[in-house]
């Protein structure tokens, strides 16, 4: 999948945006790319697995990351009073 997410954003850098990175490869090559891509991970486990373990990984994390999101209060739902410092 990062190969073909940089072939993308070399066709059309502005989907760059829109990509997540699940997790840093040990392989020098996705390394490489990442750097290449301006790339943080997710996660950074030193896999060696390939076959997507890292994706596998990171997808619930984003998952939970967006419901935590969704559920947050906002200050005026929770009740929270602007104070001076």
């Amino acid at each position: 999948c990062s190969v073909a997410a940089l072939v993308a954003v070399r066709l059309n850098p502005s989907c760059r945006n829109w990509l997540l990175f699940g997790h840093r490869g040990a392989e020098p090559g996705h390394r490489h790319l990442l750097e290449t891509l301006q790339a943080e991970p997710l996660l950074d486990l030193g896999l060696r697995l390939g076959e997507g373990s890292g994706a596998a990984l990171a997808v619930p994390l984003v998952r939970l990351a967006c419901e935590l999101h969704n559920g947050m209060a906002t200050f005026a739902e929770a009740a929270v009073a602007d104070r001076p410092a």
